[in-house]
């Protein structure tokens, strides 16, 4: 895997431990830690999942700056639209192409971004953010096959 720094922009950020573990978590460009997603983050503390759902959680909170949304304003028409911007099948205006010259995700990756997604907005509410509607018991859509 190739790796570059990123500059001005969310950003994950590895830790290593002490004992020799490591953990990950995001920051933004300043360089301190996104509260919100290091919060949801420590419940996989050390775990490939917690890498995986800080990759995930940095695609969807420059997603949500590029579309001037508020983190505590988000609701479930922002998430499907964003799904559908990733690669799930979906029956609304999308928007503007996001992820440009990367492929739409397959049925794994979009079960894991739902996944995470809908442990980490319950968990961001947890934390004393109001939301106007939460994720439930959804079906995921299916990956669309038109966009592979």
């Amino acid at each position: 895997m190739a790796r570059h720094v990123v500059i001005g922009d969310l950003r994950v950020q590895q830790i290593d431990r002490k004992d020799g573990r490591r953990s990950w978590t995001i920051v933004w460009p300043e360089g301190t830690v996104h509260k919100e997603a290091d919060r949801f983050l420590r419940e996989y503390d050390g775990s490939g999942t917690q890498r995986t759902y800080a990759y995930v959680l940095v695609d969807h909170l420059r997603w949500l700056e590029r579309e001037c949304l508020a983190f505590a304003a988000v609701v479930l028409r922002d998430l499907e639209r964003y799904m559908g911007i990733v690669g799930a099948e979906v029956r609304l205006p999308l928007g503007e192409p996001w992820r440009l010259g990367k492929r739409p995700y397959g049925q794994a990756a979009l079960s894991t971004t739902a996944a995470c997604l809908k442990g980490f907005l319950p968990a961001a509410g947890r934390a004393g953010r109001q939301r106007r509607t939460r994720l439930g018991p959804q079906c995921l859509p299916a990956a669309d096959p038109g966009r592979s």
